[in-house]
């Protein structure tokens, strides 16, 4: 690399590590008082831009006032999100808001795909195109811009907090609530003038990135949300000057990443040193080292309840009726949904025993499927493995390798173990997309061969039907006895009291390793099923959004609860397709359910176990 590319990655680096700056501010400020990761803050990012957008494509504004429309927009948006979706969860289980915060953010970005459209938009700079000789590297007035206002922003955040009333009582909402509380302090006043502010730079920053990439979409938020939470946590949560200064970091190892290896090694730089701050300082750079360990998000913290056990004699008519339903030749499409939803109640039979058994929430699930997917299609087309024997083995290849990459997580604690498996996710998609000689990269695995069990064809919907169906109840069997047996009880002993849990000689980790170990080989049937399925599968089949979707179905089941896990997944892969008219407000749907699920019924339809 020579010196003018060294520079030129350099300044790239900066700022981009501004703009990431702006995001990870208002993730840790919205921490440090509320003790909340805000995953719905990518999408006010999202909004802020297309608020932008439209103020300079309708409006004519010029560059001040549009800053101004997008700074008062989104303000107004986080003031919304705390009050409405927000304040009416406190004193709920922490994993409510948290969940809340996912929710927001299916709804925000659904409404502004219905809005805009899916299509991506132009988003003019408004600035002179020049650019100004620094010895033998270039920085243009957009640079010059977006650092000012990295700058102006950090200088008035700084003034706000240290010189106003509402800044000290925003320092002390943050050190202690309840004292401040105590003290006269009107904490909700605070928490909104929070959320306001954060969205504010929030949207400002979606702006700024809009102009920079002359760019945007409704796709942007998740990727920022991402962004945003590995520069907050390499900082230190909760640490504003830590949130910049990871920011920072996080511009620059990204830009020289790319200089060495190429654009698409740039997202897989941030998770890899998500990973290894998480795993080596998991208070971030600037946290405290004293620290008190975040609390679980669930165990003795979600809200109690008593599950609604389902009769046997029902469950064995149900069965039946399942298992006999394609000898009355019902249509194609119906046996295809209806298989959909075995396959999806095998993952959340996976998640279920992670998140609701043993405690650990997995926003990372999709990883999973995606591995064993990968796994099955390549042992059959490259080992001329029959069809049957890659299934079970990918299920295997998938508890192993699934296990081995979350192991480094199971120190950690609270929201922190959500954010790993998030970036372990991520890494996973990342790791298929680069790995050309093995996933065939981009391109994708095509002319996977269609479902065969025992040498003999089994690629008629009925067949498939059957198999995912007897796979989904094989699954649900061997959970149902595992969470019977003393396995099953030290489960939910960690998920109940860890430390507790240790003092009477139980190693969680041997026992997270287990649980992680048996939901993966679920996971990676799934997975594998699907790919047979479809004869075509790349990185982006297995999105982020199915983790959602599959913590949804969970939820709305009863966290813990099997036959609760098998009923979230038919109810939300049936359901919406009752509704086809509607088919592109499904994920709006989606989030709506969720919202409304953590409101009125945490435990779920079920209750949890």
């Amino acid at each position: 690399m020579s010196f003018t590319s060294f520079f030129d990655y350099t300044v790239n680096g900066l700022i981009i590590g501004n703009i990431y700056a702006l995001l990870a501010v208002g993730l840790a400020l919205i921490f440090g008082v509320s003790h909340l990761i805000n995953f719905a803050h990518g999408s006010v990012y999202t909004v802020g831009a297309y608020i932008g957008w439209a103020s300079i494509t309708y409006l004519h504004t010029p560059l001040p006032v549009t800053i101004l429309l997008v700074v008062l927009g989104s303000g107004a948006l986080g003031m919304l999100i705390e009050r409405v979706g927000l304040r009416p969860l406190q004193g709920a289980a922490r994993i409510a808001p948290l969940l809340a915060t996912i929710g927001i953010s299916f709804v925000l970005d659904i409404l502004v795909q219905l809005v805009f459209s899916p299509d991506p938009r132009s988003l003019p700079t408004q600035l002179p195109d020049w650019r100004l000789q620094i010895g033998t590297g270039t920085i243009g007035a957009l640079d010059l811009l977006i650092a000012g206002i990295g700058v102006a922003s950090a200088a008035v955040l700084f003034v706000f907090l240290r010189f106003t009333k509402l800044g000290w009582a925003v320092r002390a909402t943050a050190q202690d609530r309840d004292a401040a509380q105590q003290m006269g302090v009107d904490v909700d006043r605070v928490n909104q003038a929070v959320f306001a502010i954060a969205a504010a730079l929030g949207g400002l920053s979606g702006l700024l990135v809009g102009m920079y990439y002359n760019n945007i979409s409704p796709a942007m938020s998740f990727q920022a949300t991402l962004k945003g939470v590995v520069a907050t946590v390499v900082g230190g949560v909760g640490n504003v000057p830590g949130a910049i200064v990871g920011s920072l970091l996080l511009g620059l190892i990204e830009s020289y990443g790319v200089a060495i290896l190429g654009t698409p090694y740039r997202n897989l730089f941030a998770f890899a040193l998500l990973l290894v701050i998480l795993v080596w300082k998991p208070n971030g750079l600037f946290g405290r080292k004293r620290a008190l360990p975040p609390e679980p998000l669930t165990g003795t913290f979600i809200a109690p309840s008593k599950p609604w056990h389902v009769p046997p004699r029902l469950l064995i008519a149900l069965t039946a009726a399942a298992v006999a339903l394609p000898l009355f030749e019902p249509s194609p499409y119906l046996l295809q949904t209806l298989t959909n939803a075995w396959l999806y109640g095998a993952l959340a039979l996976s998640l279920t025993l992670v998140a609701g058994t043993i405690g650990q929430i997995s926003l990372g699930h999709a990883g999973l499927l995606a591995i064993g997917a990968y796994a099955s299609s390549l042992l059959v087309l490259d080992l001329d493995l029959p069809v049957g024997t890659g299934i079970v083995l990918a299920g295997i290849l998938t508890s192993l390798i699934g296990t081995a990459l979350i192991f480094p997580a199971f120190r950690l604690r609270g929201h922190y173990v959500s954010i790993a498996t998030l970036g372990i996710g991520e890494i996973v998609a990342l790791t298929i997309l680069n790995w050309e000689s093995l996933t065939h990269g981009p391109i994708g695995v095509s002319g996977i061969p269609p479902l065969s069990l025992l040498g003999r064809d089994a690629s008629s919907n009925e067949a498939i039907y059957w198999a995912s169906f007897g796979a989904m109840v094989l699954l649900a069997l061997l959970q149902w006895r595992l969470l019977r047996s003393h396995l099953g009880r030290t489960f939910r002993a960690v998920r109940e009291d860890e430390v507790a849990a240790r003092a009477y000689g139980v190693s969680p980790d041997r026992y997270k390793a287990l649980a992680f170990g048996f939901g993966g080989f679920a996971a990676g049937v799934s997975g594998a099923f699907t790919a047979h399925m479809y004869s075509y599968i790349n990185h982006e089949t297995f999105g982020s959004q199915i983790s959602i979707l599959a913590l949804t179905m969970v939820i709305l089941g009863g966290l813990g609860n099997i036959s609760g896990a098998l009923l979230g997944a038919v109810a939300l892969v049936s359901l919406p397709e009752l509704f086809r008219v509607t088919a592109e407000y499904r994920m709006l749907i989606y989030g709506i359910a969720l919202l409304l699920l953590i409101r009125f019924r945490p435990q779920g339809l079920l209750g949890t176990v």
